[in-house]
């Protein structure tokens, strides 16, 4: 079993770190699935007992310059790690002005993903800062329970406003309530609710479009972030 990749343009890389950053905001632990043509950021949390799902796919082609992974055996050619995101998203913040990052499999007493950081220099030889971050290897017997969220049946599509609004306001109401609203119609109108004892706000977003995926059932709000190079899943309980 081994891994290693490495990225080189600045582009990628700035890239590959703000979404590592955006999985780091989103869930504590999460699961590293390796393949040969994707990587996939996967929290599997039983939506329906209550608790929160992500899956999040990158293309490695569109990320690494050089990518090679052997997986556990030929017919199951896939490595699966537990990680803390935040960990990964520390080591790239100091790769803001990298010549390169390398990444690895290594096993330094235990398994860690060795991000190698290679920075400029006014020497001729180059300065590598080197973060060992510990991972637990999933065993192949357990693969099963982190597969692609099924998604129910839906009741409305939407697509979502600027997300910096959304962001703002829904960062605004958590402030006067521990649960919000979400409404919406196959007309492309959307609310954003809070009522408590004191106060009622509501937030309406209009002309937003319906899109022909799932956002919204009885018991699931689904987030999908769609972009060139990732797509991004995020599943919320409802609570009716």
């Amino acid at each position: 079993m081994r891994f290693r990749a490495k990225i080189v343009d600045v582009g990628c890389l700035n890239h590959f770190a703000r979404t590592v950053h955006t999985i780091a905001k989103l869930t504590k632990t999460c699961t590293l699935r390796l393949t040969v043509d994707k990587l996939y950021f996967i929290l599997s949390d039983k939506v329906a007992n209550g608790g929160v799902g992500m899956w999040c796919e990158l293309s490695q082609g569109n990320f690494f310059d050089e990518f090679q992974m052997e997986g556990v055996a030929a017919e199951h050619n896939e490595i699966y790690l537990e990680l803390m995101p935040e960990n990964l998203a520390r080591a790239l913040r100091t790769a803001q002005n990298a010549k390169a990052v390398k990444i690895k499999l290594t096993n330094k007493q235990c398994p860690c993903l060795t991000v190698a950081v290679e920075l400029p220099s006014l020497s001729s030889s180059s300065r590598i800062v080197t973060h060992d971050l510990p991972v637990r290897v999933i065993p192949r017997k357990l693969w099963s329970d982190f597969r692609e969220p099924r998604v129910p049946d839906f009741d409305v599509s939407i697509y979502l406003p600027v997300l910096k609004t959304m962001k703002s306001i829904v960062e605004r109401m958590k402030n006067l309530s521990n649960s919000i609203v979400i409404e919406a119609n196959l007309n492309g109108d959307m609310n954003l609710k809070i009522e408590t004892e004191l106060v009622s706000v509501t937030t309406h977003f209009r002309e937003l479009g319906n899109p022909p995926w799932d956002i919204v059932s009885q018991r699931i709000v689904h987030f999908i972030l769609l972009h060139e190079d990732v797509s991004l899943q995020y599943f919320i309980p409802a609570l009716a």
